[in-house]
C-alpha cells in the first residue's frame, strides 16, 4: 500500500483501549448503555426491566439469564460480535455464527446476494463489508475504475480509499468535496455506533485524506448524486444501500448491497 495512506496512531490506539468495554456482563452492559446514552430509566421504561434489577445486572450483584442479555443487548443495538461477547461474559456460549463468507453454511445466501449483483446489470452494483472493503462486484463496476492506481485495486479494495486516496478515483469525481463528505459522515457514524476499532481507524484516515473533518454535503437536488468524469461525458449517480435484516451470521449482519442508478439520460444512454 502506498506510503500515503494513514496508519494506526498512537491516539487512535489510546482511544480503542479507552473505548474497550471492561471485563464482566454487568459493566459491559453498562458500558453500552452509556455509550446510547441512555440512563436506567429509559432503558427500563424501553425494556420492560426494573431500575432495581437493571442496577444489580449492571454492578454484578444479578447474574442475568442469557435471554435477558439478548433482551437488553436488542434494546441498545449492540452488534451481533459484541452480543457473543456479553454471553460468554456472562457464562453462556455464544448464539450468533460468524463464518467465513466461503463457508458452506452461508453459501445459499452469497449466491443470492451475488444473484442481485448481476441482476442490477447494465447499472454497477458491489457487495461490501462492514469495512467498506469490496466482497464482490458486478461487471458494471470497471467503468467507475477507470484511472485508479493499480495497487488501491489489488485485495482487499476498499471503496473508501479507492474514492478519497491521493491514486484513487477522486479527481474524477466532479463534485469530490461533496461525494467526500457524503463518505466522511457515513464512516464516522458507523464509528460512532458500533465502537469498532476498524471504524475509528477509518475515521482518522478519510480525514488524513480529507485534511480535516469536512461540512455536511450540499446538494441543490432531491438526492446527492455521484458526478464522475468519463470518456463519455459526465456520469451522474445516485446510490441506494441494503443490508440483511434477519442476519443471525456475525458476518453477514455486516454486509451491505451498494447498487447505482442513472440520475439522468446521458448516464442511461452510456449503461444501455
Amino acid at each position: 500500500m502506498d506510503s500515503r495512506v494513514p496508519r494506526l496512531t498512537a491516539m487512535t490506539l489510546l482511544a480503542t483501549v479507552e473505548d474497550a468495554p471492561p471485563a464482566g456482563v454487568g459493566p459491559m452492559l453498562r458500558t453500552w448503555r452509556e455509550r446510547r446514552r441512555f440512563s436506567q430509566q429509559e432503558l427500563s421504561n424501553l425494556s420492560r426491566v426494573s431500575t432495581r434489577h437493571l442496577s444489580r445486572v449492571e454492578t454484578g450483584r444479578a447474574r442475568p439469564t442469557a435471554d435477558m442479555v439478548l433482551h437488553l443487548a436488542d434494546h441498545l443495538e449492540v452488534p451481533l460480535r459484541e452480543r457473543n461477547a456479553m454471553l460468554l461474559a456472562a457464562g453462556y456460549a455464544p448464539r450468533f455464527h460468524d463464518q467465513p463468507l466461503d463457508d458452506g453454511s452461508v453459501a445459499d445466501v452469497m449466491d443470492g446476494l451475488r444473484h442481485l449483483l448481476d441482476a442490477h446489470l447494465p447499472y454497477p452494483a458491489l457487495l461490501l463489508d462492514d469495512a467498506w472493503d469490496v466482497v464482490d462486484a458486478n461487471a458494471a463496476v470497471d467503468a467507475l475504475l477507470v484511472g485508479c492506481s493499480p495497487a488501491l485495486l489489488e485485495p482487499p479494495l476498499n471503496v473508501l480509499r479507492i474514492c478519497l486516496h491521493p491514486d484513487g478515483i477522486g479527481a474524477r469525481i466532479r463534485n469530490r468535496d461533496d461525494w467526500a463528505a457524503h463518505l466522511f459522515h457515513q464512516v464516522a457514524h458507523r464509528a460512532a455506533h458500533t465502537h469498532d476499532p476498524r471504524h475509528r481507524a477509518l475515521v482518522e484516515e478519510v480525514t488524513g485524506y480529507l485534511g480535516g473533518t469536512p461540512s455536511p454535503p450540499r446538494t441543490s437536488g432531491p438526492v446527492l448524486t455521484l458526478e464522475l468524469e468519463t470518456d463519455a461525458g459526465v456520469l451522474r449517480f445516485f446510490s441506494t444501500s441494503a443490508q440483511l435484516d434477519t442476519a443471525t451470521d456475525v458476518t453477514l449482519a455486516g454486509l451491505h448491497l451498494e447498487t447505482f442508478l442513472p440520475a439522468d439520460a446521458t448516464t442511461r444512454a452510456a449503461f444501455g
